[in-house]
């Protein structure tokens, strides 16, 4: 009885993104170019407290990257820092970071990456992986990491929609989503 009723909860909810189908029949689609940003208040920066709603805060043109976890080899040593120390990253305007990690490890994260804020990205946790899903960027992540993670990804933002992805084949893999690649051409 209980599983029906979660099944009829899940089929009658209404989507987190507009023009979205909240449950999937198939393997999902995810975010594509002309989508918008999830309008979520679920995401934190430096406390539980401080909510961060992209869909409001990011307006204008801008980059939302992605990453499986805060502290994690790939994440610390290459992908992050390619943006960081990218010289065009002045001109990607408001740049994010988000994780599926807490509000504390993401604020550690961003201090230990870029210790006086010069670069201006700002790390956002998404602690219930609530925003990745909304994007369709989740995957199982428990082998690795405990739990379901966010794929890696960077989404290019124009005038607050999806202007272009570049979401990792493997889910966590160094490439595509690299500042390079990303930045390339903006």
């Amino acid at each position: 009885m209980s599983s029906t009723r979660g099944l009829a909860t899940l089929l009658l909810r209404k989507p987190l993104v507009p023009g979205r189908a909240a449950f999937h029949a198939s393997a999902p689609a995810y975010v594509k170019v002309g989508d918008g940003i999830p309008n979520l208040d679920v995401l934190h920066e430096n406390s539980p407290g401080n909510k961060v709603n992209l869909a409001t805060e990011l307006v204008g043109d801008g980059i939302i990257i992605g990453v499986p976890a805060a502290f994690s080899p790939s994440c610390s040593n290459s992908h992050i820092p390619s943006y960081i120390n990218h010289p065009a990253l002045p001109s990607a305007g408001q740049v994010f970071v988000v994780s599926v990690n807490d509000a504390f490890v993401m604020k550690a994260w961003a201090s230990s990456l870029d210790p006086t804020s010069t670069s201006g990205i700002r790390f956002l946790a998404d602690p219930s992986a609530a925003f990745t899903r909304a994007l369709d960027l989740a995957f199982d992540g428990r082998a690795l990491f405990g739990g379901s993670r966010s794929k890696r990804y960077a989404l290019v933002i124009k005038d607050g929609s999806v202007h272009g992805v570049h979401v990792e084949p493997d889910n966590t893999g160094v490439d595509v989503s690299m500042a390079g690649k990303v930045l390339k051409g903006l």
